[in-house]
């Protein structure tokens, strides 16, 4: 007990260096490591789920849960009325689909009050809460055996996923401009590596349970796992990046109004950002929003519908469609690490444009792919604009803002682009069953024309 109390205060100890020296490069560097492997441990946990969703919607399908069977008749209802074909399949990707929109909505709710909260609060204590509640979440996930408590477990995870928008708010704290760039592009990695070995491992678990034993129990309690792991390493190693003078006075200031921090229309003007900005600078920074908010409606959308279409098009199996997103994930790994962090301050919103671009001819290749080679192609250019966009975008807009409601800030993004992931998917799925592949990439493709076109406003704005 003695030895753990004098490891704690020696912790503690080492916290005060690292806080003092945040504002040079070697303090900067260890925060962003710090941030890093926090967020890919708790990536790790979030996404071993993610292989495991189809065969969780059939057990409890085959089980005749009651719950289940009660949504599944309305998701066949829409199906009819959209026009998916009748194969079963089918319909339980959809409904997956569905589902898994609720923790993006959940997100889109949760991610601008965390952020405004930590404003007030500091950004370290309000990132232990929502890991406590990610770990109250895979727990319930562990014991469900109704799908009730399956979604309810979903419903307390959505809620506490804020910790994400808290990261990018801690790199945003960061007042070097390259420093920022780097950690926003770190983020990025840590998705890549997350979501590439994360579902990986997740389907390894599943494959190892023992007779008698539910196949996602071990998935889950290694989820709680690292959860707990990523608690006690924010708990030893994360400074407050926040300063007490820096913090919002009061709560209500904090917050604005729940209005402005839920209200789509009102987080598309920032309107829980400080009236203290000046006009051009606000105004970028609704457009900024506005291109986030559309580029992950069409990206989302189309990454989603990408498995019905190499399923239908090149028969790939779920090993060959786990090889193709292993290969995206990497080459997204390997650009975010060497490219996407190299850019130099001031450079984001020209590799931001140049990525768009790319992104028409990837859509393009991919829905009219008759090969293998053309559709590795499109995924190449697919993997390049996914690992340096939303990095990019995430250190332009951290630039916006007083110190004290940086929170907010990337709250309000982090909500943004989870509404546009809640949407984009069932959008982007119905206009494929309704029209075919060639024509749904086809016109998402053109689509993408719109934040380009929004991005050549806030180049003419900036002054600096």
């Amino acid at each position: 007990m003695i030895t753990e109390t004098l490891s704690l205060k020696e912790s503690q100890k080492s916290m005060r260096p690292l806080k003092e020296s945040l504002g040079t490069e070697e303090g900067s560097t260890c925060l962003i490591t710090i941030v890093f492997i926090a967020l890919l441990i708790d990536l790790l946990g979030f996404t071993l789920i993610l292989p495991l969703l189809p065969s969780i919607l059939d057990h409890y399908s085959k089980n005749n849960d009651s719950f289940y069977m009660m949504l599944q008749h309305g998701v066949d209802w829409f199906t009819k009325v959209v026009g998916v074909p009748p194969e079963r399949k089918y319909n339980s990707v959809l409904f997956g689909g569905l589902i898994g929109s609720i923790f993006s909505i959940l997100q889109f709710f949760a991610s601008p009050l965390t952020g405004a909260a930590s404003d007030y609060f500091g950004r370290r204590p309000i990132m232990l809460l929502t890991v406590i509640g990610l770990i109250a979440s895979y727990s319930l996930w562990a014991i469900s055996r109704t799908f009730e408590l399956f979604i309810f477990s979903r419903i307390i995870g959505g809620i506490s996923k804020g910790n994400v928008s808290l990261s990018t708010a801690i790199i945003a704290d960061l007042q070097n401009p390259k420093a920022r760039s780097k950690g926003m592009a770190m983020i990025g990695v840590a998705f890549s590596l997350g979501f590439t070995l994360g579902p990986m491992f997740g389907a390894y678990l599943a494959k190892e349970t023992e007779k008698g034993e539910v196949f996602y129990v071990r998935s889950a309690i290694f989820a709680v796992i690292f959860a707990v792991i990523e608690l006690a390493f924010i708990f030893i190693l994360l400074p407050e990046t926040l300063p007490e003078e820096k913090r919002v006075s009061s709560m209500m200031s904090g917050f604005r109004s729940a209005v402005g921090l839920i209200s789509p229309w009102a987080l598309f003007q920032f309107s829980a950002v400080s009236q203290k900005m000046e006009t051009s600078s606000k105004e970028n920074l609704r457009i900024l929003g506005l291109v986030y908010f559309l580029y992950l409606f069409l990206f989302s959308g189309l990454e989603y519908t990408l498995s019905f279409l190499v399923h239908q098009h090149f028969q790939f199996s779920s090993l060959e469609q786990g090889k193709m997103f292993f290969f995206i994930g990497i080459t997204m790994a390997m650009i975010q690490g060497g490219y996407t962090r190299q850019i130099k301050p001031g450079n984001e919103l020209k590799t931001v444009k140049r990525a768009i671009m790319l992104l028409a001819p990837a859509f393009l290749l991919i829905g009219w792919s008759s090969n293998v080679i053309l559709l590795s192609t499109g995924l190449f250019f697919f993997s390049f604009a996914a690992a340096t966009v939303v990095p990019c975008l995430s250190t332009v807009v951290s630039g916006y803002g007083l110190a004290s409601q940086k929170g907010t800030v990337m709250g309000i993004l982090r909500s943004l682009g989870a509404l546009a992931r809640a949407f984009g998917p069932i959008v982007s799925a119905t206009v494929y069953w309704l029209a075919g592949a060639e024509v749904c990439f086809t016109i998402c493709a053109s689509l993408f024309l719109l934040p380009f076109i929004l991005l050549g406003r806030i180049q003419k704005q900036r002054k600096d």
